[in-house]
């Protein structure tokens, strides 16, 4: 399950403990939009007693360094990013051919994705 939601308070601790008993044992939870939509502490739970596959995270309730404390931290099966996985070579290039496609259409006087 990939996570792609804002943080409103409708969002917080959307993943929690029965969200996650909800899952089938081979589930891996990815979440890259906003730390405080899982509910850490139940998560590291779910994947040291493998009720879960896996976990990839990104985002956390604050932003890195997180507390040598914190439940992800010795979690099985988890890998931890801090809030760098958009820092990938392909998505450097793929940054840089939006701004030159961007920028030849406001030269060929046609913007794209214009909002008025």
């Amino acid at each position: 399950m990939s996570l792609h939601v804002p943080l409103k308070d409708s969002t917080v601790d959307l993943i929690g403990v029965e969200e996650i008993a909800l899952m089938k044992k081979d589930a891996i939870l990815i979440n890259t939009a906003r730390g405080p939509v899982v509910n850490s502490e139940a998560l590291a739970e779910a994947l040291n007693n493998e009720k879960i596959a896996g976990a990839g995270i990104d985002v956390f309730e604050m932003e890195p360094p997180i507390p040598s404390d914190h439940p992800l931290l010795n979690a099985k099966n988890t890998i931890l990013t801090p809030h760098t996985a958009f820092a990938t070579e392909e998505a450097f290039i793929k940054r840089a051919e939006i701004v030159f496609d961007n920028i030849e259409a406001w030269l060929a006087e046609k913007p794209q994705n214009v909002v008025s």
